[in-house]
């Protein structure tokens, strides 16, 4: 589902504070969608450890582990393309190593948030750890 945003936070300083902006809208979209934040900026110790920008709860009980992405152009696939199979893999250790905290291991999913100029889109199940 696309949404217009209504002030784009593509170009809001450095990178840093871009990306900063891109997750604070993804957060308040998830948000109004139901899902509750449980951790931002989940990091997993190591060399070759990954971060997840956020991980949510769905209102069925589903850990959602979510991937912020934004991109002021759509040049070179933009947002979605810039995902690749390494990024996954980095996504699903750390979603491996929070839930190895969990007394139970919740049913989860990997989603994608694209903040891109013309708005946000969720893509849910956008990958998978297999």
């Amino acid at each position: 589902m696309d949404i217009p945003s209504s002030k784009s936070p593509l170009h809001t300083g450095t990178s840093k504070q871009s990306g900063d902006a891109a997750e604070d809208l993804a957060l308040r979209y998830l948000q109004k969608q139901g899902l509750r934040l449980l951790q931002r900026n989940y990091r997993s110790p190591g060399r070759g450890g990954g971060e997840i920008d956020l991980i949510m709860a769905s209102p069925d009980g589903t850990t959602v582990f979510v991937e912020v992405r934004s991109r002021s152009s759509g040049a070179h696939g933009g947002a979605a393309a810039s995902i690749g199979l390494v990024k996954q893999r980095r996504i699903i250790f750390a979603a491996r190593h929070y839930l190895l905290r969990q007394r139970q291991t919740p049913p989860c999913r990997f989603d994608v948030v694209l903040v891109e100029s013309a708005g946000v889109q969720w893509l849910q199940a956008a990958f998978d750890a297999s």
